[in-house]
Order: structure tokens, then sequence, then C-alpha cells
């Protein structure tokens, strides 16, 4: 199950490209079959043209996304993951490094992968023991209500960050429009500038031929 975030609007250059291509590269690396959630109009317009097989869809979130309007996505993902229709959910979207520079992320988001336990504390010391905690209702019990919660709030974040690179992709593509176009401007100035100083001179040319034909014709 691929949970893909792209933009609702184009002109940001190849971010949403990327982040396809991202996910793509990962699913054929891994050999895995790929079923698709979309949070934005271009991802899954893209995937529809390809005949993917996309399940759910949120789109048209506009500048600032609802987290209501991206759960019911979210909520299609983790039911195909209880029901063991899908063994792994990843997460794809444009990572914001910097105004300059956006990551397209590949993440996994279920099975959540359990950090190694520390070997030794800081400065060498001896690895303290776990400490055994107390659960109300149970460990099960909370699991299953903090799960959900986890994964909401990861794409969540994703959607918002993808928005920021959404931003700052946009300003530098029209950035290079503008710098693009002026130096186009530039170009056909000093062109038609050419071509208006070569009618001139040739047009002083013919008054000066014509002058000198009648001063010859006159003696």
């Amino acid at each position: 199950m691929v949970i893909l975030v792209t933009t609702d609007k184009g002109l940001c250059g190849a971010l949403n490209v990327n982040a396809i291509r991202a996910a793509n590269r990962f699913l054929t690396q891994n050999h895995l079959k790929g079923r698709w959630v979309t949070i934005g109009k271009k991802g899954r317009d893209f995937l529809a043209r390809f005949g993917r097989d996309i399940i759910a869809d949120a789109s048209e979130l506009g500048d600032s996304p609802a987290f209501a309007a991206i759960l019911p996505a979210i909520t299609v993902a983790l039911q195909e993951y209880e029901k063991g229709e899908a063994d792994t959910v990843l997460l794809v979207y444009e990572k914001w490094i910097s105004t300059l520079r956006q990551e397209p992320t590949v993440r996994t988001l279920l099975p959540i992968e359990i950090p190694q336990r520390e070997e030794a504390g800081e400065g060498g010391a001896q690895p303290t023991t776990p400490a055994d905690y107390i659960y109300e209702p149970g460990p099960e019990e909370v699991l299953d209500a903090l799960l959900p919660r986890y994964v909401e709030t990861q794409v969540y974040q994703a959607v918002l960050e993808n928005k920021a690179s959404e931003h700052s992709a946009r300003m530098i593509a029209m950035q290079n429009a503008t710098d693009a176009a002026g130096e186009l401007i530039d170009s056909l100035t000093l062109y038609m500038n050419k071509v208006r100083q070569s009618m001139i001179t040739t047009e002083l040319m013919e008054i000066v031929g014509g002058a000198e034909a009648l001063r010859s014709s006159a003696t």
C-alpha cells in the first residue's frame, strides 16, 4: 500500500515527477506490487492515466490542508493493512530541506520498525535496566488506540512538508521562468536593433545612390 502525496496544481517544476519516480523505483527494487492511496490531484491523475490501482483519494486540499480532509484516505489504507490486503504501508512525499532543495522520500509506516536498543550509555557506562511499565487497560489495547493516531500524524506531517516543498519549488520555477523570459527579451531586443540599424543603413545607401545618380545625369 503506497500513500502518495503530491500537489493539486502544477507549475512547481519536477516536484511531483520526482516523488512518483521514487515510489516506482522503490517498488521495482524491492519486487513489490503497489496499491495506491493518493493525496493530491497530480498524483491521482498520473496514476489513473496508467491504469494503476487507486483505492482512495483526497484532492483539492487548498493551501491550508485540513486534517479532516485527508483522514478518510488514511483510514482506507489502515483498513487494508488490518484485513491483510497489504503487508506494508509506504509513505511517499517531498521532504522540505531548504528553499532550494526538496528531497523525494519513501518511508515505511507499517509495520513499525523498532529502534535498536543502545548497548552502552554515554561515556561507556553500562546500559540501564529497562523499566517495567504498567499499562491500563493493557499493552494491546493501548497500541490499538495509538497506532492509527501515529500513522495519521505521520501522513499529515508529510502533507504539510509537501505543501512547503510545493511553495518553494513553485517560487524557484517562477524565478527561473522570469530569468529565461528576461534573457529572451534581451536577445530579441538586440536582434530588433540590429535589423532596424540594417534597414536604416540600406535606406541611407539608397538615398546617397539616388543623389549621385541625379548629379551624374545633371552634368
